[in-house]
């Protein structure tokens, strides 16, 4: 998994790992950011997420296997999203679709995806509307190939975050790719 490289606009860490679900787990966290409006201001947090390798070379009977890759994503979405009765499914097929295009072979798959809408009042900092996706899932590693995972997994945070296909640029003011009316090149 060290040979990934992320998205320009991913940032990558090490995080601790679960100690207690396996003999031996790696965690990755990930984020991306779009500056602020303001120059000087910080960074605004679009999407994050976390990747989980646990393995036991036992086999564990609930995995149906030896490997199981544990991921999570949460973004920032369209508005519009969150009333979209097909939103959730099309956000599942990115996980779908995303380990097969990587050729990560797995089984047993399984997760959720959960929409939510906020609408903050009074003295509660934060945008007043805020619509978020979030994604987890879990899946058996049908091989060593860890790194096909993990690219899978980027590509669906990278979809979750509204980011272009690589290699395409938007015109505007949108720097990172999301959602803001501007042309695509």
């Amino acid at each position: 998994m060290a040979t990934v490289r992320a998205r320009s606009e991913i940032a990558l860490e090490h995080i601790p790992a679960p100690q207690r679900l396996a003999p031996w787990s790696h965690a990755i966290g990930a984020r991306v950011a779009e500056p602020g409006e303001i120059a000087g201001e910080d960074d605004v947090e679009i999407a994050s997420g976390r990747f989980i390798v646990l393995h036991d070379p036992a086999g564990h009977e609930a995995w149906d296997g030896t490997t199981r890759c544990v991921g999570y994503v949460s973004a920032v979405t369209d508005e519009s999203m969150v009333d979209d009765t097909m939103f959730s499914e099309v956000a599942w097929s990115w996980l779908v679709e995303a380990l097969s295009d990587h050729g990560a072979a797995h089984h047993s798959l399984g997760g959720t995806v959960t929409r939510t809408a906020s609408t903050r009042f009074g003295d509660i900092a934060g945008p007043e509307h805020s619509v978020d996706v979030e994604i987890r899932a879990s899946w058996t590693a049908g091989d060593t190939d860890l790194d096909r995972h993990l690219g899978a997994w980027l590509e669906v945070l990278g979809n979750a975050a509204g980011l272009p296909p690589p290699g395409v640029h938007l015109l505007g003011s949108a720097g990172n790719g999301r959602a803001s009316g501007g042309s695509t090149s």
